[in-house]
């Protein structure tokens, strides 16, 4: 599926956020981020997946991750992941709800460890995108209509060349997006 050009979901400000009339969306800044290298242009989209607790959605776990207030008594699994200080530029719920954490002309960090076509530090150059999910369950159908939708609006305004999941840039360190999702719904450059 190529990107198509309309029905543009907004526009990204002079600041990197992301102005849209979507139902729901909003911002929600995150502290883990930091600058670009200078003249860094971005020229990758990695699409992850994430689920606070493990495998269940619709909670407030991801945006408490990203802004360091998952409390750590709520989830044993929030007592492992405590003080881990990490962000994505955007998150898509699974009722296709597009919250922004981090500008996009700063650094989020999403990608860790990675390389994409003999470059290193994915994060130096990429726009992260998390849907809410898992390796084991499909995606709906509205979280690929948004990110589609999103990524037209990135590539309008930035010289995006790819679209990638996280387990292609961090290859045996991650699975995400995983199997279930479905690469031919997907934005393509």
């Amino acid at each position: 599926m190529s990107i198509q050009p309309e029905p543009l979901l907004g526009h990204i400000d002079e600041a990197g956020w992301l102005e849209c009339d979507l139902p729901g969306f909003r911002h929600i800044p995150s502290p883990n981020f930091d600058a670009r290298p200078t003249d860094m242009s971005i020229e990758l989209l990695v699409v992850h997946n994430i689920s606070l607790p493990p495998d269940q959605f619709g909670g407030q776990g991801v945006a408490q991750l990203f802004t360091n207030q998952l409390d750590p008594t709520e989830h044993p699994y929030y007592a492992e992941i405590q003080g881990l200080e990490v962000s994505s530029h955007f998150f898509i719920r699974r009722d296709g709800q597009l919250i922004q954490f981090v500008s996009c002309l700063d650094r989020a960090w999403h990608a860790g460890r990675s390389q994409w076509q003999g470059r290193e530090r994915c994060n130096d150059f990429s726009i992260g995108v998390e849907l809410e999910g898992c390796d084991t369950q499909p995606f709906e159908p509205i979280q690929y209509d948004v990110l589609n939708r999103l990524v037209a609006v990135l590539h309008a305004h930035y010289p995006l060349r790819a679209v990638v999941g996280h387990s292609d840039i961090a290859p045996g360190r991650k699975t995400d997006p995983g199997p279930c999702f479905d690469w031919h719904r997907a934005p393509h450059i």
